[in-house]
């Protein structure tokens, strides 16, 4: 078994698509852009938002971060609260903490909005740590958020879970393995093309898998 678990927040724990694709459209048509269909900015949750912004824009990462602000002002209000806990993962941290093993939460999004979903949903004490970026841009990247755990944890027997290809690429730099989970926001093909170990269907097939490792 993993002795130290971190777990990937948005489409992995939180089912948060809607709050982010309508802050992202939110954001966009704040600065001339049209966004009629939400559902197009899947691609939005996981990855670090400015550099979404950037690419799908075509902007500057001065503008990208100017939208990801606005992107803020709407999600602090509304977006953080368009949200689920995905079934079955609630109890799934509980069993692997139970067996002894270290579970935290290692996320792109900014560790007060991750804390604080948590905390609304009845669910503040269900993991050991929870690390995200921070509002002045430090831990932008998946890697050193997953890095300053590692710190904390240590690297062996550690694994990451997630379900975009940023979190097998981090995980990858940080010299651990990755665990895909279906569930959630990755395309066809994108966590197996970043080299995950194992793409897990559901939570009972992850929970197998992280027993074993």
């Amino acid at each position: 078994m993993y002795k130290t678990i971190l777990f990937d927040f948005d489409g992995t724990v939180f089912d948060t698509g809607e709050g982010i694709m309508k802050s992202v459209r939110y954001a966009a048509e704040a600065f001339g852009y049209s966004e009629p269909d939400w559902r197009a900015l899947r691609s939005f949750v996981g990855p670090p938002l400015v550099e979404s912004f950037a690419r799908r824009y075509g902007v500057s990462s001065e503008r990208a971060r100017e939208m990801t602000a606005k992107y803020r002002e709407r999600y602090a209000e509304r977006g953080i609260e368009e949200c689920s806990v995905y079934p079955g993962v609630p109890e799934l941290v509980r069993f692997l903490r139970g067996r002894g093993a270290k579970v935290a939460v290692a996320t792109g999004k900014p560790t007060d909005f991750t804390v604080e979903i948590l905390r609304r949903n009845g669910l503040g004490e269900l993991f050991d740590s929870v690390l995200g970026s921070e509002f002045d841009g430090r831990r932008g990247q998946k890697w050193e958020v997953i890095s300053e755990l590692l710190e904390k944890y240590g690297r062996e027997g550690a694994v990451m879970v997630g379900d975009r290809d940023n979190d097998v690429r981090g995980a990858k730099r940080c010299g651990i393995p990755c665990i895909g989970v279906a569930w959630g926001y990755a395309e066809p093909g994108e966590l197996e093309r970043e080299g995950a170990i194992a793409v897990a269907a559901d939570t009972g097939e992850l929970r197998a898998l992280l027993l074993e490792g």
